[in-house]
């Protein structure tokens, strides 16, 4: 996986996207059930980290990462079903297309930061961190004229410099997630019981050669959220 600052191109980054992000670490402190991802220190000013909306609404909540995708179905599903997903974008993965997610934002996606290179942040010194976020804070506010407030770490490993380093950014929200769908379309959780409840965070995995479709893998998801009596919120309207 990505591990140092260098930025892969060709079938080395074509490897390196379809492992995925959410098959890796979780939350560095797992929660105890239906209890936010612990890290944000309101009284050191910094972000909370969750991988669930506490909300009474019977709402989950769609991301997807990285953005290595260009799946023109994708669009046209998000618009077709205004769906309001979030995505979390890498300035190497993501920057060669920001067209196609301009237009994905056009029809109601959100985009937040994911860092500009994709480096596993836990460990990095504050200067290394910081680089990272605000870096990919002002590559979206300079092509999308947006402010993320959302981010996402690479692998979902961080500390509490990553904290510090996103709160001097501008993030007010640390996000994970408490179920993943994976590239055959099947989810899996990181705790608690196996089902979705009102307020999970949802990561869709990135595409695999052997695994289903963006498109076919999410309009599957949407099924099983509908037949649970849930709908897809939009995330940054709960964070």
């Amino acid at each position: 996986m990505r591990r140092g600052r260098f930025r892969p191109a060709g079938a080395a980054l074509a490897a390196v996207l379809l492992t995925g992000c959410a098959q890796f670490a979780g939350p560095a402190q797992q929660p105890a059930a239906g209890e936010p991802a612990q890290g944000g220190d309101r009284g050191q000013n910094l972000p909370p980290v969750v991988d669930h909306v506490r909300t009474t609404d019977r709402v989950v909540f769609l991301t997807f990462d990285d953005s290595a995708e260009r799946d023109p179905h994708f669009t046209a599903l998000v618009r077709e079903r205004r769906l309001p997903v979030t995505l979390f974008l890498t300035d190497t993965v993501a920057g060669p297309a920001y067209g196609h997610f301009a237009r994905l934002r056009s029809v109601g996606a959100s985009l937040q930061n994911h860092t500009l290179d994709h480096r596993s942040l836990r460990g990095l010194p504050y200067a290394g961190q910081r680089a990272e976020i605000c870096g990919q804070q002002t590559k979206l506010r300079s092509r999308f004229g947006v402010r993320p407030h959302l981010f996402r770490p690479p692998y979902g490993t961080y500390d509490t410099t990553t904290l510090r380093a996103a709160a001097d950014c501008g993030i007010a929200t640390v996000v994970l997630w408490r179920a993943t769908l994976d590239g055959d379309g099947d989810l899996t959780y990181t705790r608690g019981e196996h089902r979705l409840h009102p307020g999970d965070i949802v990561s869709v995995d990135p595409d695999h050669p052997t695994g289903l479709g963006l498109s076919t893998r999410t309009e599957r998801l949407l099924e099983t959220i509908e037949e649970q009596g849930l709908r897809v919120g939009r995330l940054s309207d709960y964070l």
